[in-house]
């Protein structure tokens, strides 16, 4: 039988280690935890202890600091959030469609390279992924995603391509005809990625803030909605990757809320949260 503490809570759970804590999650993943987030960091990774059998939270913080390998995928899964939708933030996708696509014909570019930078449960890449189907390749433009996230759990949702309907209500008729295949029987509630655009679009675990390296310059880049997370130095050293990552004249594009001012002169502002990268 689970007793309650005075404080309602199942586990003991210290100011201390909360610090402990996310002192852990700054160090492995760069994300900055402010103190209004000790009730979320509770609240989250509570099934944890209950998982591995543990009776306070410093008992999970020894234990996460003892077993990193096999712990720290399911700590950082429990403490992600992940809201996304298809096509959101659509101007961004417009400006694929309107400027991206039209460069790389002009300059003749054999192939697109983009990159979803926290591709969360997959919406992003293969938002992109559509767009660029629809757009670039009926005009003889190749192309390939790469779509990368920390969280593994969400990673998995994304590479299967599997979505209830209620996530396709926002596309229009002939998007969702054309991209996804409908459920039948007891996945009738369901639709999967057609095939056809599963091809374009790799997916593999990455944590940002370690070193990493692309075997050929991109073209563009999305990380919208993960520096808000970080603090200075970790947005700045990002940053400066992300610009040796791109071609000359290549784009990053952010987050409606996220902004480079102050934190990279790589980068000029062309519209709206969209950063061209300059000096080569």
């Amino acid at each position: 039988m689970v007793r309650e503490r005075a404080d309602g809570r199942e586990f003991p759970f210290e100011w201390a280690d909360f610090e402990r804590l996310r002192q852990l999650s700054y160090s492995h993943s760069g994300i900055v935890v402010p103190d209004s987030k000790f009730q979320m960091f509770y609240t989250r990774l509570v099934k944890r202890l209950r998982a591995l059998g543990l009776s306070s939270f410093g008992e999970y913080v020894e234990y996460l600091e003892t077993h990193r390998e096999a712990e720290f995928s399911h700590f950082i899964n429990a403490l992600t959030t992940n809201l996304t939708s298809f096509f959101r933030e659509p101007h961004h996708f417009d400006f694929l469609r309107d400027t991206v696509i039209p460069q790389a014909l002009e300059n003749r570019v054999p192939r697109l390279r983009v990159w979803s930078a926290g591709c969360s449960t997959g919406e992003e890449p293969w938002s992109i992924a559509m767009t660029l189907a629809e757009h670039a390749l009926p005009k003889g433009l190749r192309f390939e995603v790469l779509a990368t996230d920390i969280d593994s759990n969400v990673l998995a949702q994304a590479r299967a391509g599997i979505y209830p309907l209620n996530r396709l209500e926002g596309l229009d008729l002939e998007t969702r005809r054309r991209w996804f295949q409908k459920g039948r029987g007891a996945n009738a509630d369901k639709a999967r990625i057609k095939p056809e655009l599963r091809q374009f679009v790799g997916f593999r675990q990455l944590n940002l803030i370690q070193p990493f390296r692309h075997t050929e310059p991109l073209d563009v880049i999305f990380c919208r909605n993960v520096v808000i997370y970080f603090d200075r130095p970790t947005k700045e050293t990002l940053i400066s990757r992300y610009a040796d990552s791109l071609k000359p004249d290549g784009y990053l594009i952010m987050g409606h809320s996220e902004s480079l001012h102050g934190i990279s002169t790589r980068f000029r502002l062309i519209g709206r949260t969209v950063y061209q990268k300059q000096g080569g």
